[in-house]
């Protein structure tokens, strides 16, 4: 599910879907079990905003000449209201190998455009030695936390000049989950920073090659979280945000993830007991396999109510069962 969304990024903020597919092992990794079995794959969303509702679909269908894939069906529409089923779509030009929705103007389709621009996927599991993590960083590029956390140190920076008390609050929290952590030492060169930190226990700097890959996320996890509204996008999804992470730590960033909830969208793909247990049985969506394929849903408080009423936790039903079923 989430590569779905990273795929709708690529396709409409950069027009790069090609690029994706490629990245991604090319068009024939893209379909359920290639693109013998699965020769086309059909996606339909229906987007909400304060103007009303919105729908966009397209098909993707395999190129076998070069292993790549072409958009086929592209189409959007919108109402008002809820009745949103009795709208014609509107199609969008012929086959492509990019979205042609970035070429319409009509306020519909720019709004779509808008939304799905929106979407953001959270992954700061490359910490290894060549991770954009460790490099230094335009100190310009400081608006937005990128995806993997690579202008981490250029976005700290700007905080601690601009929102001096929103970068003490991250130092607070992380020194909560990090005791022997005491600051981080941010200096610019030459118009970029590197992202250093000192301990509590001497004047000794830390470079982040010589910080734990758990640390590093939990500086990641933090800053994000506590980034101003402007400065978000508006659906937000996290891959195992808790890989690397204390327990204590993870139930920090749960909460966090609960309030900032109330401003955006939030996704959260997850194996971990800990983690579910911070949310409510409403809030978890279960991802199960079924001959290969992977099937959501959710679950009904009404047929785990009885366990809840005898204290059981999520994290007891779902260990108590094969991982990914909680029947």
């Amino acid at each position: 599910m989430l590569r779905f969304f990273d795929m709708l990024g690529w396709m409409l903020k950069d027009r790069r879907l090609q690029e994706f597919v490629l990245r991604q092992g090319g068009g024939d990794d893209q379909f359920f079990m290639g693109a013998r079995q699965t020769p086309r794959i059909r996606a339909e969303l229906c987007l909400e905003a304060p103007s009303g509702l919105y729908g966009y679909r397209f098909d993707l269908a395999h190129v076998a000449g070069g292993d790549s894939v072409i958009l086929m069906n592209e189409a959007y529409r919108d109402a008002p209201s809820a009745a949103q089923a009795e709208v014609e779509w509107t199609p969008i030009g012929a086959a492509s190998k990019e979205s042609c929705l970035w070429d319409r103007q009509e306020r519909a389709a720019k709004t779509i455009r808008g939304l799905l621009q929106q979407c953001v996927v959270y992954q700061f599991h490359d910490t290894s030695p060549n991770s954009a993590i460790h490099r230094r960083w335009d100190i310009t590029d400081a608006v937005r936390l990128r995806p993997d956390g690579g202008n981490l140190a250029a976005v700290l920076l700007d905080l601690r000049h601009a929102d001096s008390q929103r970068y003490a609050l991250i130092v607070r929290q992380i020194r909560r989950v990090l005791p022997a952590f005491q600051d981080f030492v941010l200096e610019e060169q030459a118009g970029k920073v590197l992202l250093r930190w000192q301990g509590a226990q001497s004047d000794k700097v830390f470079g982040s090659h010589l910080t734990s890959d758990g640390s590093l996320r939990v500086f990641c996890l933090l800053t994000l979280l506590n980034l101003p509204s402007a400065r978000l996008p508006d659906v937000m999804l996290f891959d195992e945000p808790e890989l690397g992470l204390h327990p204590h730590a993870i139930t920090l960033v749960a909460e966090m993830f609960k309030r900032l909830s109330k401003k955006r969208q939030i996704l959260i793909a997850t194996q971990s007991p800990y983690l579910v247990d911070c949310f409510e049985l409403e809030n978890i969506i279960i991802a199960s396999a079924s001959h290969g394929e992977t099937r959501l849903r959710t679950l009904p408080r009404e047929q785990y109510q009885a366990w809840l009423d005898d204290e059981y936790q999520l994290s007891d039903i779902w260990l108590k069962h094969s991982v990914g079923e909680m029947e």
